[in-house]
């Protein structure tokens, strides 16, 4: 049997029972000589054994010499957290490990049966694990008396006062015992959590263990730069490219979750669900659907997410992009667990990339920028897998190797090797198409050269000068409405009743395609094809702006005056500068300076 120094004999078994070999460090440091006794402030990440952790330190004060607890009566231990999901993930890792004890542990979680937890509390229970609402809910109503208690857990402290429940945490730990042991495990510890540590602790051991401080090691980060409208396409194409047994979708918002998961799961993928508006019967058939792998697509919002423990996830999306660096490392280390790799993907809008630099500075990752997997990085990627398979690799005997050899007298074996892939390929949903929005990710790009354009294709729109057209509203719809930044506009003129602009042949397709189909989200603007350069715009087709801004007319060859520079219309009529709006008020900051759509 392994030994565990300074573990209980009892606990020490039930550790080997679940083939455990080391502690982690969170775990060691617990049960350290200085930590006796004492309340403590733990700082660790997820995944890193806290649950295991707390219930280490917690058997110092509620075993005696031989390993037993006292007949269940009012709770001797308490353990709040956040979530369902979590207290329920916490109720059955402590039986687990307090089984050689014979330890009674009850539950108190919202969506559960009231009356039902009534009577487990009258019956008694040595630990009682339950989330904030519902422990107060219980202490109101007198059904729950902490009165004996001697250690209360606040897991993920920190999640629980962001989901706004100080006031519940304060009524509770006011109800306990004075002199009681207090345990905070925190991933972070803000000031928020400082506070209440000082308020409600005595002389806490401050414990930060290595794994807080470093990004998980065993996971590799991507992120994929796509049109605003390419967003759900860019999944769908992630999706496929890894084929994960398991993978977590975040999304920003329920009706966003509702969306993702309908949109994956009518193109063929085997997906749940998670959001706050899901019973509890309903959360835990979905997570119990990836745990045996009925589904191996969950999409779910940050709330509905915490504290959810599924094994072996192999993906993580980033559908929607997190609010801040820790939550983007909470969300992130979810998979890499154990010493499995993992993978992380951030879906990046365009225009969101650089609050994405921000945030994976932050949070001290290095990230792979790469565009979203195509269909032939998908279809290369499909070949593999089933060049893999291992059918493959068993050589046929009995009547498998004469079924096999009476097939190839009917057919060439190139005939039934493609017939092969085809039907291993068809039970794959197909994969997106999906504009290359280019860019160079991570630095500044280098001016555009002139020959990029080489048979650019122009539009139209209804808006001109006396429509108050201007250039800073007129690109941002453009690149809204294709999906693409602004390094695919070439040219914008504006004319008198109308304007025209240049894009990439690249582009320029699915352009007209989405204008015909969707319009432009302005309900009196237009856009028609026009095709090749209008015989109206002078100047040589070959004209493209100069370094810098310098977007000269055609045909206007003086120089510039001194003062507010003038955006210099690009062919407007009589090479005459625009200078803002009609009313006179200016274009932009500096009185309406020259525009290239390639420095803005």
């Amino acid at each position: 049997m392994t030994e565990f120094a300074g573990v209980h004999p009892s606990l020490g078994s039930a550790l080997t029972k679940r083939g455990y070999e080391t502690l982690t460090s969170v775990q060691l440091a617990v049960i350290e000589e200085e930590a006796k006794g004492r309340d403590l402030l733990v700082s660790a990440q997820t995944g890193s054994g806290k649950t295991v952790a707390f219930g280490l330190a917690m058997s110092e004060t509620l075993l005696n010499e031989q390993g037993r607890l006292p007949q269940a009566a009012e709770p001797l231990a308490l353990v709040i957290a956040p979530t369902r999901e979590l207290a329920m993930q916490v109720k059955a890792e402590l039986t687990w490990l307090f089984a050689p004890c014979r330890a009674e542990i009850a539950s108190c979680v919202g969506g559960m049966d009231i009356r039902a937890e009534r009577r487990t509390l009258a019956r008694g229970c040595h630990i009682l694990v339950g989330t904030p609402g519902r422990l107060r809910d219980h202490l109101e109503r007198g059904s729950l008396d902490l009165s004996t208690l001697k250690i209360a857990v606040l897991d993920e402290a920190d999640e629980m006062l962001d989901l706004g429940f100080k006031e519940d945490l304060e009524f509770i730990l006011a109800t306990a015992p004075s002199e009681r042991r207090t345990f905070m495990f925190s991933a972070t510890v803000p000031k928020q959590i400082a506070h209440l540590a000082k308020t409600y602790q005595r002389d806490a051991l401050r414990i930060s263990t290595a794994e807080e401080r470093k990004q998980h090691t065993d996971i590799d980060y991507h992120a994929h730069l796509v049109g605003a409208k390419d967003k759900e396409k860019a999944v769908i194409n992630v999706l496929r490219y890894y084929e994960a047994p398991s993978t977590m979708v975040f999304c920003g918002t329920r009706e966003m979750v509702r969306h993702l998961s309908s949109r994956l799961s009518n193109r063929g993928f085997a997906v749940v669900a998670l959001s706050g508006e899901l019973s509890q019967a309903e959360r835990t058939h979905a997570l119990q659907a990836m745990r045996d792998g009925r589904a191996r697509v969950c999409v779910a919002t940050d709330v509905a997410a915490r504290g959810i423990d599924l094994p072996h996830l192999d993906l993580v999306i980033h559908a929607d992009l997190p609010n801040n660096s820790e939550t983007l490392l909470h969300r992130s280390g979810r998979t890499g667990r154990a010493g499995r790799k993992g993978n992380c993907v951030v879906i990046t809008p365009h225009n969101k990339r650089h609050v994405v630099n921000r945030l994976l500075k932050f949070a001290n990752v290095r990230v792979n920028w790469g565009p979203v997997p195509g269909l032939d990085d998908i279809l290369s990627r499909d070949q593999e897998r089933i060049f893999a398979l291992p059918a493959l690799q068993v050589a046929p005997e009995g009547d498998a190797l004469e079924a096999a050899q009476n097939l190839l007298s009917k057919y060439p074996p190139e005939q039934i090797a493609a017939a092969f892939l085809a039907s291993q390929q068809s039970k794959n949903p197909s994969p997106e198409e999906i504009v290359d929005v280019g860019g160079n990710f991570e630095e500044r790009s280098a001016p555009r050269e002139r020959s990029d354009f080489e048979g650019g294709i122009w539009f139209r729109v209804n808006a001109g000068r006396k429509q108050k057209a201007e250039p800073r509203w007129l690109l941002p719809m453009i690149c809204r409405v294709g999906g693409f930044t602004k390094k695919k506009v070439g040219f914008i003129r504006i004319l008198d009743t109308e304007t025209v602009f240049e894009l990439s042949p690249d582009v320029a397709d699915l352009f007209k395609d989405v204008t015909e189909a969707e319009g432009t989200g302005e309900k009196s603007l237009r856009i028609d094809k026009i095709g090749a350069r209008p015989d109206s715009i002078s100047g040589p087709s070959g004209t493209r702006p100069g370094p810098r801004g310098n977007r000269r007319g055609a045909g206007d060859d003086k120089p510039r005056r001194g003062g507010g520079k003038p955006y210099e219309g690009r062919g407007n009529k009589g090479g005459k500068p625009f200078r803002g709006k009609p009313s006179g008020k200016p274009a932009g900051k500096k009185g309406g300076k020259s525009y290239d759509p390639m420095k803005s």
